[in-house]
């Protein structure tokens, strides 16, 4: 970082050595702070991102770099969605972030030796510092292990496996709460009211600070401080219930106002000096530096699309058209409101999945459960077998989370849950950790789940009453976030539990094509063979599984999950039936497939453009 003539330091080239900021003053980090501030506004506005819960961190992060010597010192974040501020002091550029060959939205250990852990989920921060610490304890090393953890990651149950465990260890390590009173929404449970009270908390922080100044105007005073300052712990204890952290064998420091410098310092000064494991409570504005952002409590400047920075308006509009969660969001609500027996759960995704009307129609029965996954498959498990009629909303990527309540919880005991899958298929610029390719793979292996995907709003109207009047198990569809063309209409629908054939002309080759983007595919790749929407992933109905033994030739195209979901699942069934034909598989990457957009992801694992020939030739060889 360099000096400009008049002596100030020049922050449009900021990096890559964070050090610098350990030389500056309070006018020049506050320089700093709206520098940073005006360049996330700025990349985010053109290509989107996580706007306000980067926007919250600037001055907590700087304070972070000012207090400890990273890389040498090890910083966590937890999912990395706070961590702009991070990759501008580290000497990186915002621009193109997600896309290919460009920055990663999150943390990446191959961009930078700053970034030290990669997680796609939340609640993983304090588990990874535990690690860390006990890495740097057995090599007898001596640094500072810091986990920033925040949008209430701290109340999912890995985090207090994590917080229950690592006192045990008698190492230090330092964890950095950030509080801005948000999930990606409004947080809920036990432990928001809890912060909430320790935050609010201000008659207590007002008296401390009155007291003490007070008294220091004389040395009698001064001298009356400490003998006074017994009675000031008592007090705390009192008055901020910080009981909890305590008791677990944590040094509690704080709350601290997370846009001061000064009081940050103050706070990592006492945390690096305890002589137990810290919790430092840092208290933020979300959105700090943008009005809309600030005054947001649905979670819409959490992650942005391109926007206008002026109007606060989305640059991309598809009039005529709709996206599928907005779509599932809107059954969700008319179902709601027709059967008052109906019961809404939600992991922290409300806005994602655009949940909204529910939650503001039936606000009695719908429960958003914040960012606990596990509890959300387990409630709704348990509530559908006491006879009530459960949707459970959830991101592909989150219901990984879940996979061992969704087996034990609900199927094993069939509890008739609607279970929907948001996120489905490639997600674009968040990448290898939150792509929702996956769940076809997993869910196949657990008995009692049937797993459909929609290729039209009229299928996935018809597979949603499915879902809603089943009463064997769970009954799960998944879907993408992507837009359709809502005047579109196609009004033939499969029967129950069996797949549609689009075109039956007596071919000896059959193109087995999933989803929005099968329906697509189909187009593209023309005439000369049959063509079949299995709409029902599985199991595989028994009349359509007949069918298919006719053919010769059967390719499966399914841009929306792994090989071993669907296909594995066809090909074993092919296989028990006695089939004797050729199958050819074109999948999604079973590897980890890096942010780019999902057309260029659609490329990478071969089911782009290139693949019509391919499939072609294979059919009408």
């Amino acid at each position: 970082m360099a000096r400009k003539s008049d002596g100030n330091y020049d922050f449009s080239q900021i990096g890559p050595d964070p050090s610098f900021v350990k030389k500056l003053d309070e006018k020049e980090l506050q320089e700093l702070a709206k520098e940073i501030r005006r360049r996330i506004i700025e990349a985010t506005s053109k290509q989107g991102g996580h706007l306000a819960s980067n926007l919250g961190t600037v001055e907590l992060t700087i304070a972070l770099y000012r207090a400890f010597d990273f890389p040498k010192d090890k910083l966590i974040f937890d999912v990395g969605h706070q961590s702009y501020t991070h990759k501008i002091l580290t000497g990186r550029s915002l621009e193109g972030m997600g896309s290919k060959g460009g920055p990663s939205p999150f943390i990446s250990r191959e961009e930078s030796p700053y970034d030290l852990f990669e997680a796609g989920h939340a609640g993983t921060a304090v588990s990874a510092l535990s690690s860390f610490c006990l890495d740097r304890d057995l090599k007898k090393e001596k640094h500072e292990v810091v986990a920033l953890v925040g949008d209430s990651s701290i109340v999912n149950g890995l985090s207090f496996e994590a917080l229950n465990y690592f006192p045990s260890l008698h190492s230090k390590g330092i964890i950095v709460i950030n509080d801005n009173d948000m999930s990606i929404s409004a947080p809920v449970g036990g432990m928001g009211d809890f912060f909430r009270s320790i935050s609010t908390s201000r008659a207590y922080n007002r008296l401390k600070r009155g007291y003490k100044k007070a008294l220091s105007l004389t040395k009698a005073g001064d001298w009356l401080y400490e003998l006074s300052y017994a009675l000031k712990t008592k007090a705390k204890a009192m008055l901020v219930p910080t009981s909890l952290f305590d008791n677990m064998g944590y040094t509690y420091i704080g709350p601290v106002d997370g846009h001061s410098f000064k009081a940050l310092a103050k706070a990592f000064k006492k945390a690096k000096a305890a002589s137990k494991p810290a919790v430092v409570h840092v208290l933020t504005q979300k959105g700090r530096g943008y009005q809309r952002a600030e005054e947001d409590r649905t979670g819409y400047w959490h992650g942005v699309t391109p926007f206008d920075v002026d109007e606060g308006t989305p640059k991309s509009q598809h009039p005529g058209y709709l996206s599928w969660s907005h779509y599932f969001g809107d059954l969700v609500d008319e179902a709601m409101k027709e059967d008052p027996n109906r019961l809404l759960i939600c992991p922290a995704m409300i806005k994602g999945s655009h949940l909204e009307k529910a939650f503001e129609d039936c606000p009695g029965r719908s429960f958003d459960v914040g960012i606990a996954e596990e509890h959300a498959l387990t409630m709704g498990g348990t509530l559908a077998s006491l006879g009530y009629k459960v949707i459970v909303s959830i991101y592909s990527s989150f219901l990984q989370r879940a996979y061992d309540e969704l087996l034990h919880d609900a199927a094993r005991i069939s509890a008739p849950i609607l279970l929907l899958i948001d996120r489905a298929g490639f997600v674009g610029k968040d990448g290898a950790t939150h792509q929702g390719i996956y769940d076809p793979a997993y869910l196949r292996s657990i008995p009692g789940v049937v797993l459909s995907m929609p290729s039209t709003k009229e299928i996935a109207s018809y597979l949603f009453n499915e879902g809603l009047a089943n009463k064997d198990g769970p009954f799960a569809i998944r879907y993408p976030h992507s837009l359709f063309e809502e005047a579109k209409v196609d009004p033939r629908l499969p029967e129950e539990g069996e797949g549609l054939f689009l075109r039956e002309e007596g071919s000896k080759a059959l193109l087995v094509a999933i989803g929005p983007l099968g329906r697509s595919f189909m187009e593209l790749a023309g005439e000369g063979f049959d063509l079949l929407d299995p709409v029902y992933l599985f199991p595989l109905g028994k009349k359509t599984l007949s069918r298919l033994l006719s053919y010769e030739r059967i390719a499966v195209y399914d841009p929306y999950g792994t090989k071993e979901g669907f296909a594995s699942s066809l090909a074993i069934a092919l296989e028990e039936a006695g089939y004797r034909g050729k199958l050819f598989v074109h999948a999604c990457e079973s590897g980890y497939v890096p942010s780019m957009k999902v057309e260029e992801q659609l490329e990478f694992s071969g089911l782009g453009e290139k693949a019509v020939a391919l499939i072609r030739d294979e059919l009408l060889a």
